[in-house]
Parts: structure tokens; sequence; C-alpha cells
């Protein structure tokens, strides 16, 4: 069995989300070949510049002119010219790699290369089945294409919008967004844990997320945590971003309270275990792994598009309590860790939502439509 994942360097998830299926899938076939691929590697270099750099540029500077662009993109009735070139180049740059791969599936983590492929369905024959794996808890029409197999999708909304776009309910799976099994808690104590990750033990412990990307306002979380008045410590992951985790190591020195400041680690889903709550950016695979991890999740500062779609579905499950700004942290934090029954509610409507074996459902499709391809041209 072989399985090529395209996936987008655009913060971890997207690659997260490959990862876990790929695991996934060696647990079915041990002696599977799987490669995962930045998808933009293959894209022209204005492609990645505009997408890639241009969307941090835009969220960062001016988020409501991104989120005027994406809510735009989604009401299109037709693909633009631009668009259609960028799937077409980058279509003709993958050529080489699927000769050279050969995969029986194609997987896709990132709306961009599922149109490149949806493109190349339409290029070249005997091309393979193409699964999107959709990672937000919202689906954009930028995901949508005639001629992708299936579909991946979190939730039951996600699939009623993929029916009302046209889609025939065999293509759609509400499997979940794929996360590793690990985030599942465990038996071990929360003092045990605490102890092996060298966490304090009589304190609140806040895990504070940046995304991969590192981009939401860290430093000024933890000078706004200052506030709190029951004893904090707090675990602060800047992601794959050297400049914050360096200005996060100096507002560590500077805080009132225990911090650890750290830029990416790999046992992300211990301190998930270990905290009391998680401050994040509404990310989709951060808030499905917390999800999994059953962690109480208070959100901020999403970024616009996705990742406020993402928080108001959370919300309206009652999976997460939403803020608009740093400054309401402390009192949201503090009233969440000192309410038994409200850290319990969040906790099960996590519960509701989760999908921990979304991994291994994804992957079981991937191998039944391996089988069915090898199975063709026997």
């Amino acid at each position: 069995m072989r399985i090529l994942f395209l996936s987008a360097n655009v913060g971890a998830g997207h690659v997260s989300a490959a990862k876990a299926v790929e695991a996934a899938l060696r647990q079915i076939e041990p002696a599977m070949q799987a490669t995962i691929v930045d998808s933009y590697r293959y894209a022209a270099l204005v492609v990645s510049k505009i997408v890639a750099d241009g969307y941090l540029r835009m969220v960062k500077s001016t988020p409501q002119l991104y989120r005027y662009v994406y809510d735009r993109a989604e009401r299109a009735t037709e693909v633009g010219r631009f668009r259609t070139w960028a799937h077409q180049f980058t279509a003709g740059n993958l050529r080489p790699l699927l000769l050279e791969e050969r995969p029986d599936v194609i997987v896709c983590t990132h709306a961009f290369p599922c149109g490149a492929m949806a493109e190349y369905k339409r290029l070249y024959a005997n091309a393979p089945p193409v699964v999107a794996i959709v990672t937000d808890f919202a689906v954009h029409g930028f995901w949508i294409h005639d001629n992708i197999e299936r579909y991946i999708v979190a939730t039951p909304a996600m699939r009623d919008a993929l029916l009302a776009r046209g889609l025939t309910e065999r293509r759609i799976s509400v499997s979940g967004i794929p996360v590793l099994p690990a985030f599942i808690p465990t038996d071990e104590p929360r003092a045990t844990l605490r102890e092996r990750l060298d966490l304090p033990i009589d304190r609140c412990i806040a895990l504070i997320m940046g995304g991969g990307l590192g981009i939401a306002p860290l430093e000024r979380i933890l000078g706004a945590l200052e506030a709190i008045a029951l004893p904090l410590a707090a675990v602060v992951v800047a992601g794959r971003n050297r400049r914050a985790q360096a200005r996060l190591a100096a507002a560590a020195e500077r805080a009132a309270y225990p911090v650890r400041a750290l830029r990416f680690v790999d046992n992300v889903y211990d301190y998930m275990h270990a905290a009391d709550v998680l401050v994040t950016k509404p990310g989709g695979l951060t808030t499905a792994e917390a999800l999994v991890a059953q962690i109480p999740l208070v959100l901020c500062k999403p970024l616009p598009g996705q990742e406020e779609r993402n928080a108001r579905v959370l919300a309206e499950a009652g999976a997460a309590m939403p803020t608009r700004r740093v400054q309401e942290l402390p009192g949201t934090l503090e009233a969440l860790l000192g309410d038994e029954p409200h850290r319990g509610s969040l906790i099960r409507a996590a519960q509701r939502l989760a999908r921990p074996h979304a991994a291994g459902e994804a992957a079981s499709l991937i191998a039944a439509l391996a089988r069915e391809r090898k199975e063709s041209f026997a």
C-alpha cells in the first residue's frame, strides 16, 4: 500500500493530521509506504508568497480585510482565474512526484492541494483516488470539487453543508479531525504526571498555546494572568516561532507566577493532561486534540475566517468558553477554575464533540480505497 499525503506547512495542524492518519494506517498495514509532502513546494513562487506569506501578513495587520476576502471567496459561484491557474501549475509540478511515488491513494489535509489534485485528475488519466480531510470545524468552498472521491469532516453540520453544495452522501464521512491516540486520557494520576513533567502540584496550571506559527499575543496573555488571585502556574508553547519563544522566555522571567516557556514539543498531550485549562487560538487541530484530551477550553483571539468559525461551533456546542479580548481572560479563568460544575459541563460537552478514533476511521476508509484500486488493476 502506497499513500501520498499532500499537506501545507502553514501552521502545524495540517501536517499533524497527516501524521495521525499515517500512524493509524501502519496499524492496518505495517508494510505501508507513506510520504508526507508540503504541497506549496510544488506551487509557483508567487502562489507560495501570496497564500502563505500574504496570509500571515494580512491576518496580523489587516484582519478585517482577510475576513472580507475569506467570506467573499466562500460566496463565489465560479472559481477565479488565479486559483485555476495555480491549481493547474501545481498539478503539472506534481506529475513527476506521482509517477515516482505511484500512490494508491492521495490524502489532502489542506484545501490548496485538494484543488490541485482536482485539476490533476482532469489533466491526467488513471489518477489515484483522492481523500480530503478537512481540518477545521467548518468547511470552506475552497475544499469542494466534483472529482474528489471522499471527504472526511468533523461534524454532521459540515456533512449537511457539503450535501447542500451538491455532494452525494456516499462521498462524505463524518469521522472527525484525526489526532494521535496519545491525546486520549490515561489512568496516570495527574499528580504523578506533573511530577514527571516537573510541574507544581499545588497550583492551578494554565496551558497557553499560540498555534504552530506562534502568532497569538502570548506575552499579553501572560501579563493579563497576573491579575488572577488563585495560585497559578503556566506552560506556554510558542510553536515553531523562534522570535516568539525568545520573547516569551524574557516574559517568563518577569512573571510574578511560575511560567515555563517552550518552543515546540512533541508531547503536548502530556501537558494537556497535566493542566487545568487550555487557553488557545481555535485552530482546528489544537482544539480537536483538546476535545479528545478533555481539558477545559478557553478561546482567545481567533484569526479571522476559519478560526472564527471554529470558535463559533465550539462555543455553541458548550465545549469552549470564548473571550473577545485578552483583558477578559483573568475573570474568565478565575471563574472557571473556581467552579467545578462549570468545568464538568465543559468537559462533558467536549466528550460529546470529540472523535478520539477519527484517525483510525480515516485510515480504514483510505485502506479500503487503496485495496479497491489495486483490485481494479489486478
